[in-house]
């Protein structure tokens, strides 16, 4: 048995490394610590160290910024991230990639690797909003108007949280839309309508946001919306299990909340 273990850590080790998209910094400490302890305090003083932290596909943008953020504040700390969609990341950290802290955008996602981190903290929420090519040439005011077969729409798939939201909400419409395609990721579905491959496509409101002069977004009730949670925690795994807690501390605190909710997230 222990021959294929190290066989799937190695795998894991290689697809993780493949992934990772680098932030500028560098720290060459880590400082140990459980990792089931409260995210709450410590941020401040915690010890430089080399943190891979995996994040939701949409949090691409606004962590990017973070992640800067808390480096400057944080001498002798590099974050690199590796984005994809939640059920990518649960796959990795099953499989026993290296990483050290874990953001999902659906709390379902992470009470599947609840064995796997400390407690994890919600440090967003997000809503649902009606991506179309810039211009809505296509005229789209409305949920039910995704259903007219004539439209290209896209959407996430049901693995996928936002995949899980749209059929939740299309489903309480009951307004049935046959997609051109289902993407692995969020993002990849926001792809698609920027490059015109499909003339609209359910996304979180900050992916529509942070690509302005691309897309359109319609806004979709409340009524008729689902809002989705972002929980963070640090992996019990983590070689820097303080500073990884730490970084989610930080998070849900007033610096990094002011810096989500500036990229149009709501608060938790």
């Amino acid at each position: 048995m222990a021959q294929p273990l190290a066989r799937r850590r190695a795998a894991a080790a290689l697809l993780i490394t493949a992934l990772l998209v680098p932030l500028a910094a560098c720290g060459d400490s880590d400082g140990e610590k459980d990792a089931g302890a409260s995210p709450q305090g410590g941020a401040d003083s915690a010890p430089g160290a080399e943190l891979t932290v995996l994040a939701a596909a949409s949090l691409t943008n606004v962590f990017r910024t973070a992640g800067a953020a808390y480096e400057k504040s944080h001498p002798g700390t590099k974050i690199t991230f590796s984005f994809a969609g939640s059920q990518e990341l649960v796959a990795q950290v099953k499989q026993g990639a290296p990483a050290d802290a874990l953001v999902t955008a659906d709390t379902k996602s992470m009470d599947g690797v609840k064995g796997e981190t400390g407690t994890p903290t919600v440090i967003a929420k997000n809503r649902l909003v009606i991506a179309t090519v810039e211009g809505n040439p296509k005229k789209i005011d409305e949920l039910k108007d995704l259903g007219d077969p004539r439209l290209k729409v896209v959407l996430a798939a049901p693995e996928v949280p936002a995949g899980k939201y749209s059929e939740k909400i299309l489903d309480a419409q009951q307004i049935t839309v046959k997609p051109v395609s289902q993407e692995p990721n969020v993002r990849a579905v926001l792809s698609k309508v920027e490059l015109g491959e499909a003339d609209a496509g359910l996304v979180y409101k900050t992916d529509a946001r942070s690509a302005p002069d691309k897309v359109d977004a319609v806004a979709i009730p409340d009524a008729q919306n689902a809002i989705a949670e972002y929980p963070a925690a640090a992996l019990k795994d983590s070689r820097n299990a303080e500073a990884a807690t730490a970084f989610v501390a930080w998070l849900a605190g007033p610096e990094g909340q002011k810096i989500l909710q500036d990229a149009g997230f709501q608060k938790p």
